[in-house]
């Protein structure tokens, strides 16, 4: 039976910051089922690849040795004759080149497609598919992105297998406009969740250059203007994605990245180095533990209320100096101190 493998949504830059540090906040389920978060823990520093983002039209094909092949929009399984934008007409005239594709994917990564769907995503894009942009300059062309492997489901299976990505980076036939979306200009940049907004200002520079001057279209002998990058990671076996778009796409109300004050920021960092200290923190230690009490997580709040009271008290000169307003440093201490006092237990 054919099924639609959708893919799923890429999200803006504040979306996945968000996924993330609730993915690292997570310490378990309380006795109601619901989920324990702690967000003073550390977050990770994770680095994303960018590949440029086409504006086309989402398109996939998918095979299993069951059902066959077919094409997919964003939303529809197509044919050619209730097709969009002409891909599955392309698709079933490059039927063989796809499946080989797929037989491929199956060899590398050791699937039996008896039991198990493979999916290649990319965007249909050039011709007349969309308009104003470099790779309008193109012939109608298949930009591979993705590849995901769907395990069949189990009937009456209390927990079904889970699908998964795989690498995509061998995939492509150029003779048959059948492309690989890195083999064209890619990036790489370093997100500190703990500080996610340093690199605001990085992803707009990058996604401005891509607008107005789209790689891809570049590498075909094309100028024009492109749409933006798609940042990609993977974590755990899950994939994190978030698009940045330039203000020539605005219309899809993607919001362009705000400038950060990257000075204030790093200020910011500054000042928690320079306040939560080891010695700040045995007396914070001293005052919630008295007389020899046992130190344990179970009074943590009340060490971090004596941290930023004594903080806020101590060094409101240092603060008004640097301009930065208490608000703007209640969360760093409470960070760094939960980092120091799960050191010393």
């Amino acid at each position: 039976m054919k099924k639609m493998i959708k893919f799923p949504s890429i999200e803006q830059f504040r979306s996945t910051v968000s996924n993330v540090k609730r993915h690292y906040a997570f310490t378990g389920i309380d006795e109601n089922g619901e989920a324990i978060y702690d967000n003073n823990l550390p977050k990770p520093k994770l680095v994303f690849k960018g590949t440029v983002k086409l504006h086309g039209t989402n398109a996939a094909i998918c095979y299993n040795s069951v059902s066959g092949f077919w094409a997919q929009s964003r939303e529809n399984i197509i044919t050619s004759q209730k097709d969009n934008a002409g891909f599955a007409f392309f698709a079933e005239s490059k039927i063989d080149v796809l499946i080989e594709l797929v037989k491929m994917v199956a060899e590398r990564e050791n699937v039996d497609l008896s039991n198990n769907t493979i999916t290649i995503y990319g965007e249909w894009c050039g011709g007349n598919i969309q308009k104003g942009v470099g790779i309008s300059n193109l012939p109608k062309s298949f930009f591979i992105f993705g590849v995901k492997v769907s395990p069949f489901e189990i009937e009456g299976a209390e927990k079904q297998p889970v699908a998964y990505w795989v690498d995509y980076s061998d995939l492509g036939n150029s003779e048959d406009r059948i492309y690989n979306i890195d083999d064209f200009q890619t990036y790489s940049i370093e997100v500190d969740f703990n500080y996610p907004e340093l690199v605001q200002n990085k992803l707009s520079e990058l996604t401005i250059a891509v607008e107005e001057e789209c790689p891809v279209a570049k590498a075909f002998g094309f100028s024009g203007i492109g749409e933006g990058i798609v940042w990609t990671t993977n974590l755990n076996g899950e994939s994190y994605r978030f698009k940045v778009k330039g203000e020539k796409h605005s219309a899809s109300k993607v919001k362009v990245l705000a400038a950060v004050d990257v000075e204030k920021v790093e200020s910011i960092q500054k000042f928690v180095e320079y306040a939560v200290t080891e010695s700040r923190l045995n007396q914070a230690i001293e005052n919630v533990f008295p007389n020899n009490e046992p130190v344990s997580m179970q009074k943590f709040g009340e060490i971090v209320r004596w941290m930023v009271n004594d903080i806020i008290k101590e060094e409101m000169d240092v603060l008004v100096e640097n301009g930065l307003e208490p608000k703007l440093v209640n969360s760093k201490i409470s960070f760094k101190t939960k980092e120091m006092f799960l050191n010393k237990l």
